[in-house]
C-alpha cells in the first residue's frame, strides 16, 4: 500500500492530479490511498499527529497561505526529521529549482501537469523504493514458488495449465488463468499480452512485426489479430517511457 498526499490550493489541479494518480496506480496494480490538502499548514499538522505518507505532491506557492511549499518541505525534513517520504514539487515556474536542493525532492513538475510525466515520477518512485522489483508467485500442489520477473521469458497458456518459460531454458507448469496472472502480477513489470495464449517480457523482445515478435531466445511468437494495435501501442509507449527515464 502506498500512502500519497496532494497539497495544492488550486482545486482543479488537485482533482486532476488525483484522477491521474488513481488511473496510474490501478493500471500498475498498486494499492494506494490518496489524501488532499489545500494548504501546507494543514498537511504539517496532520503529519505531526503521526500520519504517514510515502509520496507527497507539494505545491510551492499557496495564494492564501503564508507558508510556502519550500517551508513545508523543510519542516518535513528537519522538524519532523523525515527523510523517508518522497516529495515531488509542483509549480507554474522553474525559478525555484535551486532553492529545493537541500530538501532533496524526488522530482519537480511544471503546471499544467502532464499525465506521462506524472507516470514517470510514479514509476521512478516504485523503482528506487524497491516496490517495482518483485516476482511471480505460483502454486504447484500445496507448495508456493516465486520466480523473479527478470528471469521470465514468457508465459504460455495450454488448456488449463500455464507454462512458465524461463530465460535459462527451464520450464515450470502450474494451473491458473493467463489473464489473471497478467493483470495481477505481470502487467506492471512491462509484460505484453500478445495473444490469448502468450504473455511476453518486454525486456527480451528483439523485433516486433505486424503479426509476430521474436525473442532473444530465437523463438517467434504470434500476435493475435485483435491485439495487434494494442500490442504495438503498448510496446512503443514502454520504449518511449524507458528512453525518457
Amino acid at each position: 500500500m502506498i500512502f500519497v498526499a496532494i497539497c495544492d490550493d488550486e482545486k482543479r489541479i488537485s482533482a486532476d492530479l488525483e484522477s491521474a494518480l488513481i488511473d496510474i496506480f490501478e493500471r500498475l496494480n498498486v494499492k494506494h490511498e490518496i489524501d488532499i490538502y489545500f494548504n501546507g499548514e494543514e498537511l504539517c499538522k496532520k503529519m505531526e499527529t503521526g500520519v504517514h505518507y510515502d509520496l507527497i505532491f507539494l505545491d510551492i506557492e499557496f495564494i492564501k497561505d503564508e507558508m510556502s511549499g519550500i517551508e513545508v518541505g523543510r519542516i518535513i525534513r528537519d522538524a519532523h526529521n523525515n527523510d523517508l517520504v518522497s516529495i515531488v514539487y509542483i509549480s507554474w515556474e522553474m525559478k525555484y529549482s535551486m532553492q529545493l536542493f537541500d530538501i532533496r525532492p524526488l522530482n519537480f513538475l511544471i503546471k499544467p501537469l502532464d499525465y506521462e510525466k506524472i507516470e514517470q515520477v510514479v514509476r521512478t518512485y516504485l523503482k528506487i523504493t524497491g516496490l517495482w522489483s518483485g516476482g511471480l508467485s505460483y502454486k504447484i500442489g500445496r507448495d508456493i514458488f516465486k520466480v523473479q520477473v527478470k528471469d521470465i521469458l514468457y508465459l504460455e497458456s495450454c488448456d488449463r495449465k500455464l507454462i512458465l518459460h524461463l530465460v535459462d531454458g527451464r520450464k515450470e507448469e502450474f494451473y491458473g488463468a493467463l489473464k489473471d496472472v497478467y493483470q495481477e502480477q505481470l502487467q506492471r513489470f512491462d509484460f505484453l499480452f500478445i495473444h490469448s495464449a502468450y504473455v511476453v517480457n518486454y525486456d527480451y523482445i528483439t523485433s516486433l512485426k505486424y503479426n509476430e515478435l521474436t525473442l532473444k531466445s530465437g523463438e517467434t511468437l504470434p500476435i493475435s489479430q485483435p491485439k495487434r494495435k494494442e500490442v504495438r501501442e503498448a510496446y512503443c509507449a514502454i520504449t518511449e517511457r524507458r528512453t525518457i527515464l
